[in-house]
């Protein structure tokens, strides 16, 4: 993900994480993938390394890391709600 569209996803969701309450945004903070899904993108990330991902594969490897990219977004932003509760 560009640094542009992170900047603009980060702005349109701005208003979503100021309505999160404390509990919520620790519970967005410590948001993980299941064990399968972490296996999954793990055997694709290797893949993709050693150039190997069919373009099924591709595809399914790019979205996870929009994916992870959006919701590290909102991590972010429920750390910073968090650091406003605690001020």
């Amino acid at each position: 993900m560009s640094t542009a569209t992170t900047d603009f996803l980060a702005r349109m969701l701005e208003p979503v994480t100021e309505c999160l309450t404390p509990e919520a945004a620790t519970k967005l903070v410590n948001l993980r993938p299941d064990p399968a899904l972490q296996k999954r993108m793990a055997a694709l990330a290797e893949k993709a390394n050693e150039g190997q991902l069919t373009a099924k594969e591709r595809t399914a490897y790019e979205d996870y890391i929009d994916a992870n990219d959006l919701i590290g977004i909102l991590q972010a932003q429920a750390r910073a709600v968090l650091r406003r509760a605690a001020s």
